[in-house]
Order: structure tokens, then C-alpha cells, then sequence
């Protein structure tokens, strides 16, 4: 009972979501940073994350980034998915949600944000549902809303894409594109 009863008020939270916020070490990749012989970082993306993103940009849905480190790696995957609101470098993500939200338009409560670390769990006690992806530090886990059955940077972004999608009624119109 009380599990059916939590899945359906994350239903509902899922299906007033304006906008995506994540993470990007540890949710958009598996954390691993990688550094050639000349310095230059390297970053492994998901493909099939990217679908997700793509699908709910295209449904109306936003998708931001914040990240306590920047990279090139990052503004090139942003900018081949179509996001345009980055805020990388940033120490104190909660002190970033007023920015978010007059870039935006999108009240906090609308935003459901993925993270998976320590420096995370300012902002997920703000937006609207706080998710983390499986293999978050368990104090993530344990605050957050929703948790992925995918690690970081193995599908969990697609995952929530899919269940706002699904939860907002538009997920079978999606499917109808694909047949």
C-alpha cells in the first residue's frame, strides 16, 4: 500500500515538471574524468541519455545544467542536444536556483533536479522532486524523491526523461514517431 500510495504522488510531482536540472559528473557521466598527455579533459556521454534530453526538449520541457566544474567536453555535448542554460564552475548549487528561475520562467516547484553527490543535496531540498541516480553517496539516496534503477552516465537521465514524459500523458505520441 504505502509503496503504490509513494508511486503515485511521484507521479504526480513528475507530471508538473517544466524543467529538467542536472548534474553532469556522476549523472550525465559515471564520474570518470580523463585527462590525455596533453591536459585536455575528456568527458564519455550517453547516447541513449541524449535521446532522453532531445525528447523532452522537443516536448516543451526544459533541460539546464549545473555543475560545480567546467569543461569543453560539456559545451559541446550541450550544444549538440539543444541546452542552452549552463551553469558550470558553481560551488553553491542552491544559490543558482533564483538564476534558473528568471532565465527559465519555471517556479522551483516545476523542477525536478538529478544529482548524485554531497554538493547536491542543497538544491534537491529546493525544486520540486529531487532525484539521484543509483549509484549516489547513500546520503543522496536517502533524501532523494525518486532514485534510478541506472547508474550515472548509464541510462538514469533517459530514465527520468522517460517517466516525466510518461507521466505527462506524452509518451505513447513520442512512440508514435518512432514506428
Amino acid at each position: 500500500m504505502f509503496n503504490r500510495n509513494r508511486k503515485a504522488m511521484l507521479a504526480d510531482k513528475l507530471k508538473h515538471i517544466k524543467l529538467l536540472l542536472l548534474d553532469v559528473d556522476g549523472v550525465l557521466t559515471d564520474g570518470s574524468i580523463i585527462y590525455n598527455d596533453n591536459n585536455v579533459e575528456t568527458k564519455v556521454f550517453n547516447v541513449k541519455d541524449g535521446l532522453g534530453i532531445r525528447l523532452l526538449i522537443e516536448a516543451g520541457i526544459q533541460v539546464c545544467i549545473v555543475t560545480g566544474r567546467s569543461s569543453k567536453a560539456l559545451y559541446n555535448r550541450c550544444k549538440n542536444l539543444g541546452i542552452v542554460h549552463i551553469f558550470d564552475g558553481v560551488s553553491d548549487k542552491a544559490a543558482i536556483l533564483d538564476s534558473v528561475q528568471k532565465q527559465t520562467g519555471v517556479s522551483a516547484g516545476e523542477i525536478a533536479f538529478i544529482g548524485d553527490d554531497l554538493p547536491d543535496l542543497s538544491l534537491m531540498r529546493l525544486t520540486g522532486i529531487s532525484i539521484s541516480v543509483a549509484d549516489a553517496h547513500k546520503t543522496v539516496l536517502k533524501k532523494a524523491d525518486m532514485v534510478t534503477s541506472s547508474k550515472g552516465g548509464m541510462g538514469a537521465v533517459r530514465e527520468v526523461c522517460e517517466a516525466i514524459l510518461m507521466a505527462q500523458g506524452l509518451w505513447d505520441e513520442i512512440m508514435e514517431r518512432f514506428k
